[in-house]
């Protein structure tokens, strides 16, 4: 077996950073770690929100909140106390909320109140937006962006949608402005294109039609949506270049978090390569839930030698239950340190942070405090 690794710290990691970024595949920890590296940051100094895609209670009750919405809510400090970690700081944190958030973007980027109530009420709109917003990559750094530039916050931390395919979440700018360059949209647009075919006379036979049987006019609800849309087109291609620019910025940093597994770990793997492909900022990776067995500076005895040192105490069959299951552990350390040492090996990353398997589910502070202790190594 592989000695155990020192853990690295993520204290020097994240100096000067104010974007941190936690990307990696579901079901690793991300949202635990996200909120534990806030906190650890607001333990330091800095008012720090973190923004997180995971609508569960259980976050927002271990931070002691009724709820979290889409906009950052302060955390209580004296929640820490008693764990020994005193916020010096601030820590706010936020549940985002895509619908929401491109309704705001809407709000923001609609030249006039008229405008803005056209598209919100359109019928077309509401059907669309919750598609698009369903897409939680551009969403999550859409409202990274707004938190970015109001200045309110020292360091933001992201918790990113859990994602099969890296792409999803660092491309989520250049298909925006993709979809709204696009041929399809530009021909629905222009004065002769498809939506004043719509406007012909077969057409609007079946609109109207239509019209009178549901009570809905589709025809003006999809002339109203385009119309409205063609103003805002500009404002959306500038939002999506200036979310490029942040996710490019010398003070964002990704931190990429995984678990020995094999799954998890393709695809930090593959996320750590698609990073640098794009030129984005590595800040590290994170390993949860790792199995460690410490031996010390000596060596790790085998199980055999565990069930003969035990059997005249314990009695043979006892012995050999304890050694059996002695040597499972030993076999999933092992397991785990040479998919670390994988890890290293790809990323390029040679020190780690590691946070070793936790007794119980994280579902509250002394959780959140225990996995601080891991990440913030003194």
């Amino acid at each position: 077996m592989s000695p155990r690794r020192r853990a690295g710290s993520l204290a020097a990691r994240l100096d000067g950073a104010k974007v941190v970024i936690c990307a990696g595949s579901g079901g690793v920890g991300k949202t635990t770690t996200s909120a534990a590296i806030a906190m650890g940051l607001a333990a330091r100094g800095a008012r720090v929100a973190v923004v997180t895609i995971d609508p569960a209670r259980r976050l927002a009750d271990a931070l002691g909140l009724d709820e979290l919405g889409n906009d950052p809510a302060l955390v209580d400090p004296s929640r820490f106390a008693a764990g020994g970690v005193v916020l010096t700081g601030e820590l706010w944190a936020m549940t985002l909320d895509p619908k929401r958030t491109f309704d705001e973007l809407i709000e923001r980027l609609a030249p006039d109140d008229e405008t803005r109530d056209e598209i919100l009420d359109n019928r077309i709109y509401q059907q669309l937006s919750g598609a698009v917003a369903g897409s939680q990559e551009f969403t999550a750094v859409a409202k990274l962006y707004d938190l970015h530039n109001s200045g309110r916050f020292d360091v933001l931390v992201l918790d990113t949608p859990p994602s099969r395919n890296a792409l999803d979440f660092l491309d989520a700018p250049d298909r925006l402005t993709g979809f709204f360059d696009g041929r399809a949209l530009k021909l629905f647009l222009a004065p002769t294109g498809l939506a004043a075919r719509a406007m012909g006379r077969g057409t609007g036979v079946v609109f109207g039609v239509l019209s009178r049987l549901t009570g809905v006019d589709l025809l003006d609800d999809l002339s109203v949506f385009f119309r409205a849309l063609g103003g805002l087109l500009d404002g959306f291609r500038e939002r999506a270049e200036g979310v490029k620019a942040l996710l490019t910025d010398p003070a964002t940093t990704f931190l990429v978090v995984t678990s020995p597994e094999r799954e998890p770990v393709e695809e930090a793997i593959f996320f750590r390569r698609k990073l640098r492909e794009s030129r984005m900022p590595f800040g590290g990776l994170i390993v949860n839930r790792v199995h460690e067995l410490d031996a010390g500076k000596g060596k790790l005895p085998s199980p055999e030698a565990v069930a003969a040192e035990l059997g005249e105490e314990l009695g043979s069959a006892l012995a050999a239950k304890v050694a059996r299951t002695y040597g499972e552990a030993l076999a999933i350390a092992e397991r785990d340190a040479a998919a670390i040492e994988r890890l290293c090996a790809e990323t390029g990353d040679k020190d780690p942070v590691i946070v070793p398997e936790l007794d119980g589910d994280v579902h509250d502070v002394a959780g959140l405090v225990a996995i601080h202790a891991h990440l913030f190594v003194r």
